[in-house]
């Protein structure tokens, strides 16, 4: 799967590789109903909500995004924004599980930024929430926005 394509690109060994695959897909779950546990059964897919291993594999994760966003900046597809004397370029920050993208306020790279999360959820097969996500721009309108 895709995390494991990060690990083996992030230089991660077959042994650290096959360990995480072994906790993320042969762990059993019990729950309790009425005070009693329930039969163990297997987890359908991926992390459970609480796992301490969820940061660190979000960062691998993620690693693919800011790739992408590395590899359309460097073909100069996205306008990144220019910040202090030396102009230096930002186009993305990730914490925890959010990230923001910084680029020029224009339309085409409103539209490589939308291709760029497409690309990365049918790659990685995660979902971006996008209830949950906000768009904003500096120096334009809320008409802009709302169209771009």
């Amino acid at each position: 799967g895709f995390l494991n394509y990060m690990m083996m690109r992030m230089g991660f060994c077959e042994r650290w590789r096959k360990w995480i695959h072994g906790c993320l897909y042969s762990a059993t779950i019990s729950i309790l109903m009425n005070g009693s546990p329930t039969r163990e059964f297997v987890a359908e897919r991926g992390l459970r909500q609480g796992d301490p291993l969820a940061p660190f594999l979000f960062n691998i994760a993620a690693e693919g995004l800011t790739g992408l966003m590395r590899t359309t900046v460097s073909k100069n597809l996205f306008s990144s924004y220019k910040v202090g004397r030396q102009k230096e370029e930002i186009n993305i920050l990730q914490y925890a599980d959010d990230t923001l993208f910084f680029g020029t306020a224009t339309t085409a790279n409103v539209r490589v930024m939308k291709s760029i999360l497409r690309i990365f959820e049918l790659v990685s097969g995660l979902k971006i929430n996008y209830a949950k996500s906000q768009f904003g721009c500096l120096g334009k309108s809320l008409d802009w926005c709302r169209e771009a």
